[in-house]
């Protein structure tokens, strides 16, 4: 609209120009940002050029009133407005952060009192508006308001800037930021807290912190954050190792418990190796838990007195040595020398362990693998010949597209897809067997449709893959089991074990020479495991209710025949030896126990003041006509005591062999078998592997990659502890 004055110059306002500012429209008056004569602005109003909150169009848009397009002032009438309560100007809280300033002939800026920054404000008739200016003050782009902030720890929101966008502002183009502002707050230590435990939970290099691409990615994230160096987030790191250690030393010291260790050993790219001990121990809530508590650097080679000294540190450093029941390593990295030597250190530091009989000589995860990598070692050649022709159809569209038509032409029921092996882990060889497997007609027919390919392998071949997956499967369900929360427990494990020596026996007697001499190494390996564990294995399966000694004789009874008998024998001797060991030791008082002579302090009480008060109530001796039955109770009792706790509970009928948290029944059985609760609760923790379910399937040592070899023994320490103890928290 055009707005005539009076010495015949014109100014033009335009609707457009008013909607480009996206500084909400105030519904009492309308404020230009620069400098009008009074007289135009109330002109303005008087004229209803305010626009309305509410749409006013059928479309829902905000539109003018009719009268503006057809708007014309005198430059009198705008010095001689009609007579109206002046109303007074709204001013954006901007200003107080902003003053003025003239920058040129019809050019003004506006210039930030705290950065002395200047911004664009008016040039000519054309207004830059605020919101540019809001958000100079909001997103703290404003360096001396940034480190007033940082200070006080938090952001100063939009809200109390005043105006900024709202939920149904039409022109909201920063309402998610807006909204994001108001509800949170800046905490400076927090997020270096969470940079340091992003960097210990994910095992990114510590000097990741001044990678540029990352460095930039925070600074746009959140400007007000100075980020940090190499030193100060190694320095991070190590306050939270600390805090969570002093955590795990205070749970440590309440557990009511012994505590077993699992010693396994990582391989650097230099002459040294870190030996890891890993703790499993049952609380006093009955909840199992494994931890990692040292990382102990040892020279190479790795011998005895090495080993020695590693569970020497862990056992010192954590006030263990009281409290040690049993340890598990494995005899691939440890000779048999150096095992009988920590044997003998093991019996001197605890006398619960049966003289060292409860010291695991092999892991449980070790043994899958290297029974696994002996069947793959076997049919190499093969087996690089199925990766080939899988590689070969998978790595060109053309070779696809034929593999895909032959495949439809023989209409194989094949739902599996090629894929290709990590050859660092035993299972993915495994899976990429069995998918080449379920087209091995396809692939015996794929030299006939496409001359190219030259890796056909003969049926008798294929026979051979197919025997190598069947005992391969079996491997793959004994490692899933350290994976299982609900089989985390020792007792879970014997099971797996004599179907391994059923599958591996019945194939040792096959007419089939290849599949004959493929499983005799994988069963003497079995055979040394075995015999080295069977007895703690045992020991565990006797701890759980629904099965005892019963699936002991069971189970001996498939593996040793006839000389079954002397071997249960065993572990009945064994068992009870161990209980009468559990009984000399003082009975620890726990709350429970404690709970329960309470109350019967409190029922003996109530049954003597009833015997005073009530004269009906006691008849006395010669009254009494169940005087005999009181000594045949007592009789009874006498009898009953003379059973101990162990052979009550084997006496007991089995549970249903249904699923059954084995830890949650002790813990409802606690106050019936206080001894035998004590005995189960270090059984049950004793750990059967000495790496993680994660590397159950890991073909070779654990290495450790160049940028964690060179790191100082400490820091490598606190990064691993560390993780562990935080993944343990989520």
């Amino acid at each position: 609209m055009d707005i005539e004055l009076s010495d015949h110059k014109s100014l033009d306002i335009s609707i457009s120009d008013i909607d480009n500012d996206p500084s909400p429209l105030d519904t009492q008056a309308f404020s230009l940002d620069h400098e009008l004569p009074e007289q135009i602005e109330n002109a303005v109003e008087d004229h209803h050029c305010i626009p309305s909150s509410e749409p006013n169009n059928e479309n829902g848009n905000f539109q003018p009133h009719n009268d503006i397009g057809n708007f014309e002032a005198h430059a009198d009438d705008l010095v001689t407005p009609q007579p109206q309560p002046k109303r007074r100007r709204k001013k954006s809280i901007v200003w107080e952060y902003f003053t003025v300033q003239n920058a040129g002939e019809n050019t003004k800026r506006a210039c930030c009192k705290k950065c002395k920054q200047t911004f664009a404000y008016s040039n000519g008739n054309k207004v830059a508006g605020t919101s540019h200016l809001k958000r100079h003050i909001e997103l703290g782009t404003c360096p001396i308001l940034r480190r007033k902030e940082k200070s006080l720890g938090t952001i100063t929101p939009l809200a109390a800037l005043g105006g900024g966008a709202t939920a149904g502002s039409p022109k909201s183009q920063y309402k998610g930021r807006s909204r994001y502002s108001q509800n949170l707050s800046f905490d400076y230590c927090r997020s270096r807290r969470e940079i340091a435990e992003m960097i210990i939970l994910h095992e990114y290099p510590l000097h990741m912190v001044e990678h540029s691409g990352f460095v930039s990615f925070v600074r746009n994230l959140q400007p007000q954050f100075d980020m940090v160096d190499v030193n100060t987030v190694q320095v991070d790191c190590l306050e939270i190792y600390s805090c969570e250690k002093q955590d795990l030393a205070n749970l440590l010291g309440q557990i009511p418990g012994r505590i077993s260790l699992a010693v396994d050993l990582l391989i650097s790219s230099q002459t040294v190796g870190y030996v890891l001990v890993t703790g499993s121990f049952i609380d006093g809530n009955w909840k199992l838990h494994r931890r990692i508590l040292n990382v102990v650097m040892v020279p190479f080679p790795y011998n005895g007195e090495a080993l020695n000294h590693a569970v020497g540190v862990c056992l010192a450093d954590w006030g263990l040595v009281s409290k040690l029941f049993t340890l598990t390593l494995d005899k691939g990295i440890w000779t048999g020398s150096e095992i009988q030597s920590l044997r003998g250190f093991l019996s001197m530091k605890n006398p619960l362990i049966l003289s060292g009989q409860f010291l695991i000589e092999h892991c449980y995860a070790h043994l899958l693998s290297s029974m696994a990598q002996d069947g793959l070692d076997s049919v190499r050649e093969t087996i690089s010949r199925v990766r080939e022709s899988i590689k070969y159809v998978k790595t060109s569209m053309v070779h696809e597209q034929k593999f895909l038509e032959l495949k439809e032409q023989l209409q194989l029921p094949s739902t599996k897809t090629l894929f290709l092996d990590d050859q660092t882990q035993w299972n993915s060889t495994y899976l990429m067997l069995v998918t080449g497997l379920e087209s091995k007609e396809v692939f015996s027919c794929l030299d006939a449709a496409d001359p190219e390919y030259k890796l056909s392998l003969s049926m008798e071949e294929w026979k051979q893959i197919e025997t190598l997956c069947k005992h391969l499967r079996e491997f793959d369900r004994a490692a899933n089991v350290l994976g299982d929360p609900a089989s985390s427990t020792a007792n879970n494990y014997i099971h797996e074990l004599w179907k391994l020596h059923l599958d591996l026996n019945q194939a040792s007697i096959s007419g089939d020479d290849f599949e004959r001499a493929l499983v005799e190494p994988m069963k003497e390996k079995w055979d040394k495991y075995w015999s080295s564990c069977n007895l703690v294995l045992a020991f565990a399966v006797v701890m759980d209710p629904r099965f005892k000694l019963k699936l002991v004789e069971f189970s001996f009874a498939k593996i040793y025949g006839d000389n079954a008998s002397s071997y249960v024998k065993v572990v009945d001797e064994g068992i009870h030896e161990l209980y009468s060991e559990y009984v000399i030791q003082p009975l620890m008082m726990t709350a429970a126990n404690a709970e329960v002579r309470n109350s019967e302090n409190i029922v003996k009480t109530e049954v003597t003041e009833v015997s005073l008060s009530s004269p009906k109530a006691y008849l006395g001796p010669s009254s009494d006509r169940l005087s005999d039955f009181d000594a045949f109770i007592h009789e009874s009792s006498t009898t009953q005591q003379t059973k101990s706790e162990l052979d009550q509970y084997l006496e007991e009928a089995l549970l249903p062999r249904i699923p059954l948290d084995v830890l949650a029944w002790w813990k409802l059985n606690e106050l019936k078998y206080p001894i035998l609760s004590k005995m189960a609760r270090d059984i049950l923790s004793i750990p059967v592997s000495t790496v993680s379910s994660e590397s159950a399937f890991k073909i070779g040592a654990n290495k450790l990659d160049v940028y964690r070899s060179s790191l100082q023994p400490e820091t490598l320490e606190a990064l691993i502890c560390a993780k562990d103890w935080l993944r343990c928290r989520q």
